[in-house]
């Protein structure tokens, strides 16, 4: 079985144009990595050029980055991975530095942060700046955590972040899962501050603002009921018995004025509310517990990575 000591991740549609460049600049931070370049279909000779320049080229057919991740991650074995973009939006330099990070100071993910310096500045579409900004205040606030860049394409893992995580997006969402998951999971997350250009010119974006910022919210949503499902379903049973409670208050207040209730089905209607939000609160405790139950397993998984790790790294 082949296995490199760092692996240097490239997920790559039809970028020709950039890719040469992003191959060579990475050739030269980490010469002994091995500079893997995943095609997803690209049209535009993207794969022939990336060989070209020295990457090892493979092939993910099912179209989504979150596809080229799992794929990605399932083939490589390495001691540190790098993952970034073809784009030639995020400078090299800062590759020694989370290799670092990761080998050294067993970090599980290093998050290249870019909010942190040039990303507003640079970045020329005004709905992707509200969007991170957005995402960031909505999951550091549902799971606590202080990451700074939630969406950055830019990231070191360690060996047991890679051979634990259970990629279930399919595209430009895979960002937003993987910082939940390390998140939730206590995994040692840090951020490094980076500088951000942005694409040059004739290099496209395939990031779809308002359809991919919605598959983000999306799956911020249910993250959050999959991770935290007692706040989700506890929050739904509160939201329903206040509902219930402005439908009861006029029915009973008229009940106590005339001895008659002539809003009968608003009587009914409140009642179900109730049963409803009862239902979701011991749903949201079930959950939780099988949930509490899912992180002692993970922990069991995260012995079976490092004894693997060591198996094939430390002979």
């Amino acid at each position: 079985m082949h296995t490199d000591q760092i692996a240097v991740l490239i997920p790559c549609y039809n970028e020709a144009k950039t890719i040469r460049k992003v191959v060579k600049d990475w050739k030269e931070e980490l010469p002994e990595a091995t500079i893997y370049v995943y095609d997803n279909n690209s049209s535009d000779g993207t794969d022939k050029i990336a060989r070209e320049a020295g990457a090892v080229v493979r092939y993910e057919r099912q179209q989504g980055k979150g596809n080229v991740v799992r794929r990605m991650f399932q083939d490589i074995d390495a001691l540190c991975y790098i993952m970034i973009d073809g784009d030639d939006t995020y400078p090299a330099e800062y590759g020694r530095e989370m290799v670092n990070e990761v080998l050294e100071n067993r970090v599980d993910m290093v998050i290249g942060d870019r909010l942190s310096s040039t990303y507003f500045q640079e970045n020329k579409r005004p709905f992707h700046n509200f969007g991170n900004s957005l995402v960031r205040i909505c999951i550091n606030g549902m799971f606590g955590a202080d990451v700074k860049d939630i969406m950055t394409g830019y990231r070191a893992f360690s060996y047991r972040f890679v051979k634990t995580f259970p990629v279930l997006s399919k595209g430009f969402e895979i960002e937003t899962e993987m910082t939940i998951h390390a998140v939730d999971k206590s995994m040692y997350v840090k951020n490094t501050v980076i500088t951000y250009r942005d694409r040059p010119e004739g290099s496209e974006s395939k990031l779809n603002t308002f359809q991919d910022g919605f598959k983000v919210l999306r799956t911020i949503f249910r993250m959050l009921r999959n991770y935290r499902p007692l706040r989700f379903f506890g929050f739904m049973s509160l939201f329903m018995l206040l509902l219930a409670l402005i439908l009861f208050i006029p029915v009973f207040g008229e009940y106590l004025a005339t001895g008659l209730v002539p809003r009968i089905p608003t009587l009914i209607v409140s009642g179900f509310l109730v049963i409803a939000a009862m239902i979701s609160l011991f749903s949201g405790l079930i959950l939780d517990m099988i949930e509490q139950k899912d992180k002692r397993d993970f922990e069991f998984h995260i012995y079976v990575a490092e004894n693997e790790r060591k198996r094939l790294f430390d002979n």
